[in-house]
């Protein structure tokens, strides 16, 4: 008989959990190598288990597992440290960071350079500093990984470069064209390299570095809800 695939000591980090029979947990977990995976945490809800207070989201955690089947087993779990708590809108953030890869992330699909860019993008929403620019970054980058990417240097038709000074708007599955400064979703060339060079200096830059952004995740998320996004709405800082 085949033994169980067994993995050990596997960066991750907690994306979401949800109660399994009685004292269990389903946790779907973001790994370095293995990307998204479903594993049963047996006994995680029991008063005393050690595992209560090591599965955290937010928190970069060292797990071991065995399985074949999609849903695998837990077996150890280790917290690495490192990244403070995160509480009130960073906190609300991480939610949001994590509602995308649970909708956008097929199981089982290694990222590992996404796994880096989601640590990085938690760290610098515990550093207490503006949101905004970690979130912009990584739905950025979200969308590089999958084969989503973005050209925003270059006008889809022509391949000339965008310029600062002038305008353009983004189609769906075309790309950038040029338009007037007055049309709607006009974006200016100046946002579009900022965004290309990680950068979000001012006002201008985040309004319409959002306003892309919405265009682009709800096209890929079609019907499928974000109820972060909705809660940092009414906050106006998504």
């Amino acid at each position: 008989m085949n033994q169980p695939r067994r993995v050990e000591n596997q960066p991750a980090f907690v994306l979401h959990h949800y109660p399994y029979r009685e004292t269990s947990q389903i946790i779907e977990v973001f790994t370095r190598h293995h990307g998204r995976v479903a594993m049963v945490a047996r006994g995680a809800r029991r008063p005393k288990s050690v595992l209560r207070g090591v599965l955290l989201a937010f928190q970069p955690l060292l797990l071991s597992w065995f399985g074949k089947n999609e849903l695998k087993t837990l077996h150890a779990a280790e917290w690495q440290g490192g990244v403070p708590q995160l509480t009130g809108l960073p906190l609300m953030c991480g939610f949001y960071l994590n509602e995308l890869l649970l909708h956008l992330l097929p199981r089982d699909d290694p990222h590992e350079a996404l796994f880096a860019d989601y640590y990085q993008a938690i760290r610098g929403l515990a550093a207490g500093g503006e949101v905004a620019p970690v979130l912009r970054r990584f739905e950025l980058q979200l969308l590089q990984s999958l084969g989503y990417g973005v050209e925003l240097t270059r006008v889809a038709d022509s391949g000339a470069r965008v310029e600062a000074g002038a305008h353009y708007q983004f189609l769906l599955q075309h790309g950038l064209v040029c338009v007037e400064s007055g049309e709607d979703g006009a974006l200016s060339g100046a946002t579009l390299l900022n965004m290309a060079s990680g950068l979000y200096p001012d006002a201008e830059t985040l309004q319409q570095s959002k306003q892309l952004m919405r265009q682009l995740l709800g096209h890929y998320l079609g019907e499928r809800q974000l109820y972060t996004r909705q809660l940092l709405r009414d906050l106006n800082q998504l």
